[in-house]
């Protein structure tokens, strides 16, 4: 068995402008995927996500020689400067923190599912019962043990 991600984005709107009937359909979508999943392998994991507008974005950046930061695109972001922002490098860095969603995009990620699968063409076949409104990324997910070293 596989681990894999499935991140679903869509327009946001989606759901609240839904008649009862399209509601269904996300409904039955979702009951498909599950049974599915659950007959080929197994649900670790899936929740819906919280809407973009309460996320929030850290970005590493790196001070440069000069000791000046690369200009922040988010006019309401918050740095933070921290000693060391990448072990070994020996420069000072900063952490930006910004309101909002990593991505700038129509679409937003609304939440996921962590399964395990016997492949990817499983994973695929699981995707394609999700509600088509869905654009659904799969990322097999790489387990590491203690150490940090790939388990597998």
């Amino acid at each position: 068995m596989r681990r894999y991600l499935f991140l679903i984005a869509y327009e946001p709107g989606g759901w609240e402008s839904a008649t009862p009937e399209e509601r269904q359909v996300y409904v039955d979508g979702h009951e498909a995927f599950h049974r599915f999943v659950d007959a080929r392998g197994r649900r670790i994991s899936g929740a819906p996500l919280a809407d973009a507008d309460t996320a929030t974005t850290v970005r590493h950046t790196r001070v440069t020689q000069h000791g000046d930061a690369p200009a922040d695109t988010h006019a309401d972001a918050q740095a933070v400067e921290r000693a060391d922002a990448r072990p070994g490098e020996g420069a000072r860095g900063r952490v930006v923190v910004s309101d909002g969603p990593f991505a700038e995009s129509a679409e937003m990620i609304g939440g996921y599912y962590d399964v395990e699968l016997p492949d990817l063409d499983s994973a695929i076949a699981a995707a394609s019962l999700l509600p088509p409104a869905y654009a659904v990324e799969i990322r097999s997910v790489v387990e590491l043990d203690a150490r940090g070293e790939r388990v597998g």
